[in-house]
């Protein structure tokens, strides 16, 4: 089998993390009243929606623990590997850590898909790793009917600079690191419509670490730090405020897109993904237009991180920013709670 032949993409049937469970689902499956062992050295588990675990390690150092990996949201295997890779070591960025090691997750149609082809699904996330400066270390893996990659990572952080998505205060000025619309490209790839240019671009941002959680770590006006994956925008900006009891005001024409994506939309590029998401939490936005609920509602992979920071700490943040190259905008603010609903507002 030839490699350059085989589309990725036709083997699943859902793409990178819109095949996520829906939020509501989620909450029905985790709903568990069941008597949990309690560990008083877990700072950091399931009950805040955060994006890893975090566990004291009594030396003023916290050990970070994470996993993701989801079905081929591109038709390349090497792209795929790389892809899902960086999607799961944001959790470990998105906390203020850095990666120590990591473990495969990987799932392979054997009848149908070559070994080649899966070996270059794993030198993708090889690349990944080297690019993080860490070394795949191990792994797992299974005969699926479909396509599956993706890794556990374990990393470090010093307590005092752990970052977690509660913790926004009012008043502080809201961020994100990458344009928004990978759902919508993602569909446009397969129903075949979406442009060379588009879909390099999409690939390329999906590859780029959001290793900047590090750096933000050391930032202590830096409320709130959480990566954007498979919610969408919405969807994990409404963790934020339910976790810190706060609100959001959301400035529509000032979230960063990726080209063309109003021009997908138009065309009915619009994942399934943005359906159920919307239908998990869309009681808890203002009024949306279909293109604005498009956009909100879009899952994406390995998406940017979303970030809280108080009037006191921008200076040195965008210091930070522009250091390495991000010039970022605000995208909104944090505000009151109206009558105790975490809701976020588009203006």
């Amino acid at each position: 089998m030839v490699t350059n032949e085989v589309k990725l993409t036709e083997f699943s049937h859902g793409a990178g993390c819109g095949c996520k469970i829906s939020p509501k689902v989620l909450k029905e499956i985790l709903g568990s009243s069941y008597d949990n062992f309690v560990d008083s050295n877990l700072l950091v588990g399931h009950e805040s929606s955060d994006d890893a675990a975090v566990y004291d390690l009594g030396d003023g150092r916290a050990l970070i623990s994470t996993t993701d990996f989801f079905m081929p949201i591109v038709d390349d295997p090497f792209d795929f590997g790389m892809i899902a890779g960086c999607n799961a070591m944001s959790d470990v960025y998105a906390m203020g850590g850095r990666p120590l090691m990591a473990i495969s997750i990987f799932g392979w149609p054997v009848n149908s898909l070559s070994a080649e082809i899966g070996a270059k699904v794993i030198d993708g996330g090889r690349e990944i790793c080297s690019q993080a400066g860490i070394e795949l270390a191990g792994g797992h893996s299974i005969d699926s009917p479909e396509p599956i990659f993706g890794l556990s990572v374990s990393g470090i952080v010093e307590i005092n600079n752990l970052k977690k998505n509660i913790g926004a205060k009012v008043g502080d000025t809201l961020f994100l690191t990458k344009p928004l619309g990978i759902g919508v490209l993602a569909t446009a790839q397969k129903k075949k419509v979406v442009s060379d240019n588009d879909h390099n671009i999409a690939v390329k941002q999906m590859s780029s670490l959001n290793d900047i959680g590090a750096k933000l770590a050391t930032i202590s006006g830096v409320n709130a730090v959480t990566d954007v994956t498979g919610f969408g925008l919405a969807g994990h900006l409404l963790e934020v405020c339910r976790g810190s009891k706060v609100a959001a005001e959301i400035c529509f024409d000032k979230l960063p897109l990726l080209p063309n994506i109003l021009k997908y939309i138009q065309n009915d590029c619009v994942p399934g993904g943005t359906v159920r998401n919307f239908e998990s939490y869309g009681k808890h936005l203002s009024n949306l237009s279909e293109v604005q609920k498009s956009i909100l509602c879009d899952p994406q992979t390995s998406g940017g991180l979303l970030i809280s920071v108080s009037s006191e700490a921008l200076k040195e943040f965008t210091e930070l920013m522009n250091s390495n190259a991000l010039n970022l905008k605000s995208i909104g603010k944090i505000v009151k709670q109206i009558d105790g609903a975490e809701t976020i507002f588009i203006k």
